[in-house]
Parts: C-alpha cells; structure tokens; sequence
C-alpha cells in the first residue's frame, strides 16, 4: 500500500513538472514563425512568406486578403540613405539605404501625410521608420518627412506621401510590388508615381558599379567625351559617324534636372547648328549601344568616353 502510494505521488509529481516544462517550452520552442519574425527585415529569397495574405493578390485592395486590425509592425529595418535606381520601365525609382523599392498606397493622403495601411496590410507592405532617413544622390531632403502612425511610430514620407517597402521585395533593384491591387506604386525622388514620362530632364541615380552618374528623361545614361573641350568655350569634338553612335543631349533648363550641379550647366549651338547641353561646360551624349534605362555600355570606350558625376566629372577616367 505504502508502495502504491509512493508511486501515485512520483507519478503525479513528474506529471506537474512535465506539465509546467511544456507550458515554458511553448513560450520558446513553439511560437509561430510569422510572430517572432522582424516584419521590417527582408526575407531570404525562396523563403516561405509570413503574414497574412501576403502574395495571395489584391483582394481587399491591400495586397492581402485579411481584414485591417489595429496592431502595426515593429522593428521594420531603418531607412538609411535614401537613393534612386534606374528601371526598364520605370525609370529613376526611389530605394532605400539596402536598394529596396520604396512604394506609395493609393487610398493614403499627402496632404495632410496620412498612412491608411495598418494590421495584415502593414504585414505585407511594412512602413519606412523615419528615424535614420537621409536624402543620396538625386533626393532632395526637403522632401523627406514623417507622419506619426496610429501606434505612434514616426513614418517617412517623400512629398508628403508615406513610405513602404513590399514584403516579396527580397532583392535590391525588384519591383514585385508595382501596380498591386491597382493602388500600389514605386516611388519616384519627388513622392509621385515612378514612370519614364516623370523623370525631368536630367537626374542622378545610383549605378551599383559607377556609383552616382547623371541620366536623361528617358532613363539612359549621360557620358561625356575626352577630346571635348569646356574652356573658355565649350567645343565637341565628336561629328559625323561619331554624333550618330553618341548622339547630343539636347537643350536641358536647369529647373528641369535634379541632383545636377547647376554651375556650368548650359546649353550651347555646335558648328552643325545642333543645340547640345553641357553640365560643368562639358557637352554631353548619350550612348546608341545602350539599348536600356540602367545600361552603362558606352563606359570607358576607346579610353575616352565615360559617364558622367553629378559635377561635371567623367566618372572612372584616368586622373579623376
């Protein structure tokens, strides 16, 4: 008897222990990954996607099919500096300090800033912390702001437009955001659409390889050529065959270009009575071999043709 009861007593003892191990296990071994993940961190590629809705379509016009609440992420990973980046199709996107699209949502407002994605939506289209944001190449800092969240996070907005990555963005440069639900759209440097058609006529972008390097309307990279002279006139020396493989960037006002050095930035007629501009007094080209927005072909060519710095500068030439 004395023996039954001994083992009843062990018996029940482990099975309290075991009972309260299970219980602290579960605060630690077996919490759903979707919870303990940092929504604002990016995703390794081919990882399986967390949160609600996110990549199941448009459905509610979020980009997720759950129900707004109101809790919103935290943690998200910081601004850094802010730049833009050369699309095919869309011309100079804004990226943030990683190179990820930075995205605007139709049913928000800019004027007041006011972000209307929070809950699942904020899940999948994480906001931009305004915190450690700073304007790159081609951003102009005035720009930049914040808007105080419903959980009092502070926000970053470009024009007054709030800021958001895409969760399925897990590379610099992708754009798997772009059109979602018809209201989701990359940023341009001014907080409007990013499109070919809202580039102004000369900007800067950020080229993984050159760095910051001047761009056209249409995308395409800006080069300058060696045997052209800036002083005490500008002079091309690149006619004939040579103007057709590099054709002249025509007449820029300087209102129309961003993040440009406007000293020396003029326009000037050539002897064939084509008007070219110039950015520090150097004429400028673009290149026929770049087929695309982001192309850099016509880079170090012949030893004299090279793209173009923000200042005038032949970007990786000898002696610069």
């Amino acid at each position: 008897m004395k023996t039954s009861w001994r083992t009843a007593s062990l018996v029940a003892t482990a099975a309290s222990v075991l009972a309260l191990t299970t219980a602290c296990g579960q605060d630690n071994s077996t919490t759903p990954a979707a919870a303990a993940q940092n929504v604002g961190a990016t995703a390794p590629a081919g990882s399986p996607t967390t949160g609600a809705g996110i990549g199941t379509g448009a459905g509610n016009g979020y980009g997720a099919d759950g129900n707004q609440s109101s809790a919103s992420p935290t943690q998200a990973a910081p601004a850094g500096k802010l730049t833009v980046a050369a699309n095919p199709d869309l011309g100079n996107v804004l990226t943030d300090g990683s190179g990820l699209t930075l995205y605007r949502f139709d049913k928000d407002t800019a004027n007041p800033p006011k972000s209307n994605c929070a809950g699942d939506c904020a899940s999948t289209w994480p906001p931009v912390p305004a915190g450690d944001a700073t304007a790159g190449a081609g951003v102009d800092k005035a720009l930049l702001g914040s808007v105080t969240r419903a959980d009092g996070t502070k926000q970053l907005t470009i024009g007054g437009w709030p800021a958001y990555r895409y969760a399925k963005d897990v590379n610099a440069g992708d754009v798997n955001g772009q059109g979602v639900g018809g209201k989701w759209f990359a940023l341009a440097a001014d907080g409007k659409k990013a499109s070919l058609a809202a580039l102004p006529g000369l900007s800067v972008r950020k080229d993984p390889k050159l760095g910051d390097i001047i761009v056209d309307k249409n995308g395409r990279t800006v080069y300058r050529f060696l045997k052209d002279k800036a002083w005490p006139k500008s002079v091309s020396n690149c006619t004939g065959a040579c103007l057709v493989k590099w054709p002249a960037v025509g007449i820029v006002k300087p209102e129309d270009t961003q993040g440009v050095k406007k000293k020396g930035l003029m326009g000037f007629t050539r002897p064939d009575g084509v008007k070219q501009m110039t950015v520090n007094c150097w004429p400028i080209y673009t290149f026929s071999g770049d087929k695309a927005p982001g192309d850099t072909n016509g880079q170090g060519v012949g030893g004299t043709w090279y793209a173009v710095s923000p200042d005038g500068k032949p970007v990786g030439a000898p002696g610069n």
